[in-house]
């Protein structure tokens, strides 16, 4: 294995180092020969790469919504510095410093995605066989991280009815007769593979423009960003489409991988910007709603406090049932002496109610308390 530090082996090496993975882990359960054990390889090669990129694609979603966000003051700059492009250079890249966005964070997954597809390509390309100068076609010896043996039994590997997953439509006749492989085998499985990814890269493009127009409409009236939604939708999936006669089956298996992961991707994003704009519009309603209690308006009254309400005491029957005010009973006249009588204020056990003044105190079961009278005798 060796490394080339002028090429690009910096992107074949790891790329090919995660299929690698890949092929011995479904390997091991459904055997190294297995086509479907490097189908699943390219397959989870994708998702791996993707769930890697995963964070920085969130990152691109903010930044497209801060963007957007931003559209109209960056509008207003424009109009205000159209004669003076220095200046307004100047003050375009104030803003965007000032409002945190950067304008090359939303191209960052894009722009990693693309050597992806490169490196794989190639790395799949070696492992077709090649021509010598006598016409005789034979396999390289090691493919970066796979050695011979993984070399051969890639080219091996074939899709139920002869297609090699390493074949394309339009490979040149005698590399196919190596293969053992049958063409109308490949188209059989190309033709609906090249037509599946074209339909998951349209779904997942209408799904990009619709979230652009729910999010700013007079973005998505502009003639500019209407030609390259009009790209998106039709022309990269008829590129899809149109050049999958040109690509080995496992690039079309990319494909429809990367696009199928990118739609469900998108849905889940959406979804979650949706849930923190909505957590986010809660606490700015309720921090509303707490200024209208703490600040009040101009020119407003003060309210009045309110005083906590005062409960009677309970007042006494002359037959020492406490009939409590306002509770419907009905209270004695006081007798001559000016008391209850001989009744005393009661209260129930735990109560903490303060006797009514001139009453005897009670003892506890509700007899009053009677003075001894004094004996006549010395």
């Amino acid at each position: 294995m060796t490394f080339n530090f002028l090429s690009l082996d910096y992107i074949y090496y790891p790329i090919s180092g995660i299929m690698w993975v890949w092929h011995e882990v479904f390997g091991f359960v459904l055997g190294p020969n297995n086509v479907l054990s490097w189908v699943l390889s390219v397959v989870f090669l994708i998702f791996t790469l993707r769930a890697i990129l995963f964070k920085p694609f969130m990152k691109q979603m903010d930044s497209q919504l801060k963007m957007q966000a931003i559209q109209p003051e960056m509008k207003k700059i424009r109009e205000k510095y159209k004669d003076d492009k220095q200046r307004l250079a100047e003050e375009m890249m104030k803003f965007n410093k000032e409002a945190g966005v950067n304008p090359l964070a939303s191209c960052l997954p894009a722009l990693i995605q693309a050597p992806v597809f490169i490196g794989l390509f190639h790395v799949l390309r070696m492992f077709q066989p090649v021509e010598n100068p006598t016409g005789v076609w034979n396999l390289r010896g090691q493919v970066y991280f796979f050695g011979s043996q993984d070399v051969q039994s890639f080219a091996n590997a074939k899709l139920p009815g002869g297609a090699p997953i390493i074949g394309f439509m339009t490979m040149p006749p005698g590399q196919l007769a190596f293969l053992e492989g049958l063409r109308e085998a490949i188209v059989w499985w190309g033709v609906p593979l090249m037509i599946l990814a074209g339909i998951a890269t349209h779904l997942t493009s209408r799904r990009s423009v619709a979230r652009q127009r729910e999010m700013n409409i007079d973005a998505s009236a502009n003639p500019q960003t209407a030609i390259m939604n009009k790209l998106m939708l039709y022309l990269f999936p008829l590129f899809v489409v149109v050049g999958g006669p040109f690509f080995p089956l496992a690039i079309l298996f990319y494909w429809l991988a990367n696009n199928s992961w990118t739609f469900g991707q998108l849905w889940f994003a959406h979804r979650l910007q949706d849930r923190r704009a909505l957590e986010a519009g809660k606490v700015v309603e309720e921090a509303k709603e707490a200024a209208k209690f703490s600040k009040p308006l101009p020119g407003a009254k003060p309210r009045a406090v309110t005083a906590r309400q005062v409960i009677e005491p309970t007042k006494i029957t002359p037959n020492g049932n406490g009939a409590a005010a306002g509770s419907g009973g009905t209270t004695p006249p006081p007798d001559a002496n000016g008391g209850g009588s001989g009744s005393a204020s009661t209260s129930t056990p735990g109560s903490s109610t303060k006797p009514a003044p001139g009453a005897r105190p009670q003892r506890p079961g509700g007899q009053t308390t009677k003075k001894k009278k004094k004996s006549g005798r010395r």
